[in-house]
Order: structure tokens, then C-alpha cells, then sequence
């Protein structure tokens, strides 16, 4: 019963938006509550999960999306961003930057978290394919696959360590194996994919990247270009691998986690990116500050929509669906790597959270590993493959993708939800075909 609510309730807010035209903030939020009152929830408990649900998902969120819209505005503005894709397009060739944009995600993807890496690198897609008159998603897809598969599947990322601790892993064998299913997921998911997508129509913010015949004519040096368009990046990573280096109580590792944390990394960037597409090119603060102001406001909806999708999301969590999902799985007999991936996606498609999802199925998953052969890292693999599942209208990134790219809910399924889908059946038979030589 409590999965024939949800689908319900998908089936409400899918009607809601297409058929009656309705906000997609309003939409969210009556279906949340009305899921949370059919599974039993009181008034009070639903109006809880509604201020958890945004605060959870705003909190650091909204200040990484003012950044990095910041960001995004004044490379745009300062010509960096067209420098960046000159280069890249001289080093690669149009017809590769697919292939260019795989390759930038997935070294930008290890140490990044998901959403940072998405709003640092998507204005450099939509350069890319402003300057060679590309379609959209052909060149965002190959993007967006390497940074879910690194996100999903590879430590240091917080969910794919916490699986691995959980499951008593070796980090660096699940790196190693994790790179090996990561490539075909990537390929097939990314450029591949990506062609199908050529017919279908973006409309994305444009107060978030300067229109053509705004940007500036006289370009800054390559190399000022690309520091301070992955200085976030430089940031985060030594943020992320420092404690792989040095001692817990060193004061050292203290200011580089400080300077690694997400929203620090991308307002040290937006404030670097002031001086170096501004003040450096004879620029004021003041001669600034509308292009800052417009790229607020450009993600401005974005923000909110994403807020009310983290609603929905808790609502789901709050009402005790994971707990079903587990007791109607523990009977399921199936090799422990097929059970540890369709638990997982079983989760994802319920929640749409593919941490809940993959923290969840570990504690699952945990007593039969240890009653079975299986490796553990091979394990971590699936959970992390089967947490990717089909996102849909539950998941925070579904939100974020169509907003970002101008996505109608039809388009966005068929391209970020078949993509999600392939990432995740693709690491399963990746996950599957090692297992035939690991033991």
C-alpha cells in the first residue's frame, strides 16, 4: 500500500504540472502533504517535514548556487569562459567536445560533490555550445554521466566511503574497481546517449550567463582563465584528499578542510573572479554588481523549486517508507550483489534520495556479507549503482537539471531520468562481469 501511495502521489504532481498548469513550488507541496496524510502522518508531523525538507536541502545548497551563479556570470562577462572553450575546442575539435566534457567531469567528479561540480561546470557546457552552435544536452550529457557515476560510485565522495566503512571495504581496491565499471557506464550513459538527444529543445536561464554580444571582446590569458574557473575545484580537492596525507590533529589539514568546504571554495572563487574578470580588466565593484544581481536572480526559482522537491523527498523518509521497503525485501533470494543493487534502486525510486538509498540498503546488506563471499568492494559498487536509479520527481537533481537546462518534465525524463537509468544498469552488469575474476 505504501508504494501504491507514492506512485499516487507522482501521479498527482505529474498532473498538476502538465495538465493543470500549476507552479511546480505549489505542486510540490500539495502533493507532499497530500502523500504525508495518506500514509498516515498528522498535520504537525507533515508541516515538520516541510520545514526539514527545505532546510536540509537549501541550507548549504543555496549559497553554493549564489556562488557558483556568481561565478558562472563573471567568467562569462570577463571572456574566460570563452577562452576556456576556444581551448578546448582548438585541443579537441567540435566534434569531440562530447568526449572533452566526459574526460573535464570525470577528473572534476572525484573530489566534488555532485551538485557543486554540476553548477561550477554547466556554464562552461553552455559556452561551449553557444560558440560552436551545438545542441545542448549533446554536449551536457556526457558531462552530467561522469560526474553521477563518480558521485555514485567512487570514494571520497561521502555516500560511497560511508557504504564502504559500513561494509568494512578497502577505499583504494573500491577506487580501482569503481574506475573499471565507471568507463563503459560513463561512454554508453555519456557520449553515446548523448546523440539521441540532439532534437531536443533547452531553454535555459539566460540572466545567468551574459548573452553573446555582451561578452567581453578582448579575452584574459588562458592560464587566468582556467584558475579561476576551477580555483573552487583546486580548493575542494585538497579539501577531500588532505586527510588522506595528514595526521587528524595536524593544524594544517584544519585550514585546508576550511578552505575546502564547498561554500568557502566557490566564495573565495566568485571573490578571486571579481578581481580577475574585473578590477583586473579596469572594472569597479559597482560596474560589477549588475551582473552579480542578475545571476541571483536567475537562480532565484531554481532554488525554491529545488527547496519544495527536498519536501517531498522528507515527507517520503518521514513517513517510514525505507522501513517498508526493508521488511518487504528481507525474504528476496537473490546473489547479494543483484539484492544489494535492486534494494538500493527499489529505495531511490521511492524516496529519490540516493544517499538514504544506498546508507540504507548497507544496513541492510551488512549480515548477509558477512554470511556470504562476496567482496565488500564489489559491493560497495552495487549499492552505489543501484542508489542511481531512474531519477524522477522525487530527487533533488531532477529539479535542478530541468530548471538549469529549461527542460519541460517529458524532456527531462527522457534524457537526465534514462541517463540516471543507464548509469545504474550498467555498473550492475559492470559489477557482475568483475565478480566473475575478483575473490
Amino acid at each position: 500500500m505504501p508504494l501504491m501511495i507514492v506512485l499516487c502521489g507522482i501521479i498527482l504532481l505529474l498532473l498538476l504540472i502538465t495538465v493543470v498548469k500549476l507552479n511546480s513550488i505549489i505542486s510540490l507541496l500539495i502533493t507532499s502533504m497530500a502523500v504525508g496524510f495518506a500514509m498516515g502522518m498528522d498535520g504537525m508531523s507533515i508541516m515538520k517535514s516541510v520545514e526539514v525538507g527545505v532546510s536540509s536541502t537549501m541550507g548549504q545548497l543555496a549559497l553554493i548556487l549564489a556562488f557558483g551563479a556568481i561565478l558562472g556570470r563573471l567568467l562569462a562577462d570577463g571572456g574566460a569562459a570563452q577562452q576556456i572553450t576556444d581551448v578546448l575546442t582548438r585541443v579537441f575539435g567540435v566534434r569531440n567536445l562530447p568526449w572533452a566534457m566526459v574526460l573535464t567531469g570525470f577528473i572534476v567528479g572525484i573530489p566534488l560533490f555532485y551538485n557543486v561540480g554540476f553548477i561550477v561546470l554547466v556554464p562552461f557546457v553552455f559556452m561551449v555550445c553557444r560558440s560552436n552552435k551545438l545542441p545542448l544536452l549533446y554536449v551536457g550529457i556526457p558531462l552530467l554521466a561522469a560526474l553521477s557515476v563518480t558521485h555514485g560510485y567512487l570514494p571520497p565522495h561521502p555516500g560511497a566511503t560511508a557504504i564502504a566503512i559500513i561494509f568494512q571495504a578497502d577505499i583504494g581496491l573500491t577506487m580501482i574497481y569503481g574506475m573499471v565499471v565507471a568507463v563503459p557506464a560513463i561512454i554508453i550513459s555519456g557520449p553515446l546517449f548523448g546523440r539521441f538527444l540532439k532534437s531536443i529543445p533547452t531553454n535555459p536561464p539566460e540572466e545567468l550567463f551574459a548573452p553573446k554580444s555582451e561578452l567581453h571582446t578582448s579575452s584574459p590569458g588562458f592560464a587566468v582563465s582556467i584558475l579561476t574557473g576551477l580555483f573552487p575545484v583546486f580548493l575542494i580537492a585538497l579539501g577531500s584528499f588532505g586527510s588522506m596525507f595528514l595526521p587528524e590533529s595536524s593544524r594544517i589539514l584544519y585550514v585546508v578542510q576550511f578552505l575546502g568546504d564547498p561554500v568557502f571554495a566557490l566564495l573565495l572563487a566568485a571573490l578571486l573572479a571579481m578581481y580577475t574578470m574585473g578590477i583586473r580588466q579596469g572594472k569597479s565593484l559597482k560596474q560589477q554588481a549588475a551582473s552579480i544581481e542578475d545571476a541571483l536572480r536567475g537562480v532565484t526559482m531554481i532554488l525554491f523549486i529545488i527547496g519544495a522537491s527536498g519536501v517531498f523527498k522528507q515527507v517520503l523518509v518521514d513517513s517510514g517508507l525505507a522501513i517498508y521497503i526493508t521488511e518487504i525485501t528481507a525474504d528476496l533470494t537473490l546473489s547479494p550483489l543483484v539484492l544489494a543493487w535492486a534494494i538500493a534502486a527499489i529505495i531511490r525510486l521511492a524516496i529519490g534520495s540516493a544517499t538514504v538509498a544506498g546508507l540504507t540498503t548497507a544496513g541492510i546488506m551488512l549480515p548477509i556479507l558477512e554470511s556470504s563471499h562476496s567482496s565488500p568492494e564489489l559491493m560497495v559498487l552495487a549499492t552505489g549503482a543501484g542508489s542511481l536509479m531512474f531519477s524522477h520527481v522525487n530527487d533533488t537533481g531532477f529539479w535542478m537539471f530541468k530548471e538549469y537546462f529549461g527542460l519541460s518534465i517529458r524532456h527531462t525524463f527522457l534524457s537526465w531520468s534514462i541517463m540516471e537509468t543507464l548509469v545504474s544498469v550498467i555498473g550492475l552488469f559492470g559489477v557482475l562481469l568483475l565478480n566473475l575474476f575478483v575473490r
